[in-house]
């Protein structure tokens, strides 16, 4: 491989690890700002009296 292969790889990987970086903080903020109303939306009685 040459100089120029090698460093096109190492910044495609860098690209790939900020995209996944970015996705991951978006799931965590989707969670953390979404996730009570979505397990009230989602809750299920399972008492016997339920």
């Amino acid at each position: 491989m040459d100089i120029v292969t090698m460093e096109q790889r190492g910044a495609t990987a860098v690209e790939y690890a900020l995209l996944v970086t970015l996705i991951a903080i978006a799931i965590v903020g989707s969670v953390l700002a979404f996730g009570t109303g979505l397990a009230d939306l989602f809750a299920i009685d399972l008492s016997p009296g339920g």
